[in-house]
C-alpha cells in the first residue's frame, strides 16, 4: 500500500519535472541509405526535435529494396531515407510503399515533386547529384598516366585494374550507372561498354560510396561514384580530382518512401515531413558529409557541391528505368554477360 501511494504522489511530480520532448513518444524505425556519417546526425536531431526514439540501420539502396520486399508480410522498418531513386520507384510500383502528402510539398523542387508523382505519392525527391568519377592525383603522376576526362578513357589498357565501382544488385549508384550507358549509348553499345570497363575492375564493392573513399587513399586509382561521394573527400583534403564525363552523365533523384504497413506509421509521417525541412536538410553540409542539391528550395546549397546546370546530364528517364520489369532485365543481363567475364 505504502509503494503505490509513494508511486502516486511520485509520478506527477516527475512530470512537472520533466520536458515533454524527454517523454517516449514511441519510435521509429529507420532504414537509412546515405552515409552513416550523415545518417547519424540525422537522426541525432531528429530525436533532439520530436522525442521519438530512432533505431536506424544503415545499407545500401538495392539491399533495402530487397529486404523491404522479403519483409512485405511483416514489414518492420518505417521509413526508408535515402538512396538513389530507381529502387525507390520499383518498391513503389511493386506496392512495398505507403502514398503519402507530404504539407511541405509546395516548398519542393520540381524534380522532386516529379518523382512523387511518378511514385502516385509513394516517394519523394530528397535531393540531386551527378554521375561521376575522382581519381587521385598523386597515384595517377607516380603511374605516368595521362589525366582522364571522360567515360571512354576508363576502359583504356592504363587503367588495367584502376577502377573501383559498386555491384549494381547492391548499389543504387552502380544500377544509375549501368542504366546511364544504356541510355547514352543504347543497350548493345552499352553492354559492349561494361564488358570493356569490367577488365579494368579491381573490386565490385557493395556500397555505392566506397569507390570514392578508395581513391582518396590512394587504394584505388580511379573511383566511380556520384560526385557528391567524392566532393566528401576532396573537402577533407584527399588528393582527388572530380571528373564530370565529357559524353555526358546521369543523375539520381534521392528518394525517401513510407513502409507500407509500418508498425510507427505516425512517426514515419513525421520523419517524412521533417526530412523535407530546411533545417533537415542543412544538417549533411553542416557536418561536412552531404554535398548533393537538397529537395527544399529554401534549404542552402553547399558552395562545393557540383553544379548540376553545369554538368552535361542526359535525359534520364527514371520512369522507365526504375520499373520493376526493367529494372530486373538489366541486372540479370550484366550478372549473364559482364560479372562472369574473365579479366
Amino acid at each position: 500500500m505504502r509503494i503505490v501511494n509513494w508511486l502516486r504522489a511520485i509520478v506527477p511530480a516527475l512530470a512537472l519535472a520533466t520536458p515533454l520532448a524527454a517523454f517516449a513518444q514511441g519510435e521509429l524505425v529507420l532504414y537509412c541509405t546515405v552515409q552513416e556519417e550523415w545518417c547519424r546526425p540525422m537522426v541525432a536531431a531528429f530525436e533532439k526535435t520530436t522525442g521519438i526514439k530512432v533505431l536506424m540501420t544503415r545499407k545500401s539502396s538495392g539491399e533495402f529494396y530487397a529486404q523491404i520486399k522479403a519483409e512485405a508480410a511483416n514489414p518492420r522498418g518505417d521509413i526508408w531515407w535515402g538512396g538513389t531513386g530507381d529502387p525507390h520507384l520499383q518498391a513503389a510500383e511493386e506496392g512495398l510503399t505507403e502514398p503519402y502528402r507530404s504539407p511541405r510539398m509546395g516548398e519542393l523542387q520540381d524534380w522532386a515533386v516529379r518523382q512523387w508523382e511518378a511514385a502516385k505519392g509513394r516517394t519523394v525527391g530528397v535531393y540531386a547529384g551527378a554521375l561521376g568519377y575522382s581519381f587521385n592525383t598523386q597515384q595517377l603522376a607516380k603511374k605516368g598516366i595521362a589525366e582522364p576526362a571522360c567515360w571512354a578513357d576508363l576502359v583504356k589498357p592504363q587503367f588495367k585494374d584502376e577502377v573501383q565501382v559498386a555491384n549494381p544488385n547492391s548499389s543504387g549508384t552502380s544500377y544509375t550507372m549501368l542504366a546511364t550507358f544504356v541510355q547514352l549509348m543504347g543497350e548493345d553499345k552499352g553492354f559492349d561498354f561494361l564488358k570493356q570497363l569490367h577488365r579494368n575492375i579491381n573490386q565490385y564493392t557493395k556500397s555505392g560510396a566506397a569507390p570514392a573513399r578508395a581513391a582518396a587513399t590512394g587504394e584505388s586509382l580511379v573511383g566511380i561514384t556520384f560526385q557528391h561521394d567524392a566532393v566528401v573527400q576532396a573537402v577533407n583534403g584527399a588528393p582527388v580530382k572530380i571528373v564530370s564525363p565529357c559524353e555526358g552523365t546521369g543523375y539520381e533523384i534521392g528518394s525517401m518512401s513510407i513502409v507500407k504497413g509500418a508498425r510507427n506509421m505516425e512517426n514515419a509521417k513525421k520523419w517524412y515531413d521533417w526530412a523535407l525541412s530546411v533545417e533537415a536538410q542543412a544538417i549533411g553540409a553542416q557536418n561536412k558529409v552531404s554535398y548533393q542539391v537538397p529537395s527544399n528550395r529554401s534549404a542552402p546549397v553547399p558552395p562545393q557541391a557540383p553544379k548540376l546546370t553545369e554538368i552535361k546530364l542526359i535525359n534520364y528517364d527514371f520512369v522507365k528505368y526504375g520499373s520493376s520489369a526493367e529494372r530486373n532485365r538489366l541486372l540479370k543481363k550484366w550478372d549473364t554477360e559482364v560479372s562472369t567475364l574473365p579479366k
